[in-house]
């Protein structure tokens, strides 16, 4: 390594981890007040109901979440357990299989999304004005954290993403 960070960017790395702990622990516990199960069901739900024909692969629906292959089997497992999903068989690869959302799936994740809206404005659109919230989402985009319109309107019209 040629150059340690400044003091000023390890600050902002400090905060940047603690924000993203305490903001995510915050609306988990929203949810959980609301009576829904955990944000990454609701992220998983969203993710299958604005794929185009409602299913994903496995793959990429970790790709999509960020999350480890391991989660994501586990998380596909609780929601077909719930028959909030299902599985199927990829016809043309028979090794492949599909996770399609159920219409449960659909109506929890419009059920959550609005617990979900409710609680990201209360702890971020709350405390920021709409052209922090710009200057914030520009400082994010710098570090590589871009996200395109859709996925910003959606999270304004109560379909929120993380």
């Amino acid at each position: 390594m040629k150059r340690k960070p400044s003091t000023e960017a390890t600050a902002a790395w400090i905060r940047l981890m603690r924000v993203q702990s305490r903001v995510l622990d915050a609306v988990e516990q929203e949810l959980k007040k609301a009576g829904f199960p955990p944000l990454a069901w609701y992220e998983a739900l969203f993710e299958l109901s604005r794929a185009p024909s409602g299913e994903m692969r496995p793959v990429e629906l970790e790709r999509q979440m960020l999350i480890p292959q391991y989660s994501a089997s586990r998380l596909i497992d609780r929601l077909v357990d719930e028959g909030l999903a299902v599985r199927r068989e990829c016809k043309i690869d028979k090794r492949g299989q599909f996770v399609d959302i159920t219409e449960a799936g659909r109506e929890l994740q419009r059920k959550m999304g609005t617990a979900y809206s409710a609680a990201i404005e209360k702890h971020v659109g709350s405390k920021l004005s709409d052209a922090d919230a710009v200057k914030l989402c520009g400082l994010l985009d710098r570090l590589g954290c871009t996200c395109d319109d859709a996925a910003v309107l959606a999270a304004r019209d109560g379909v929120a993403v993380r």
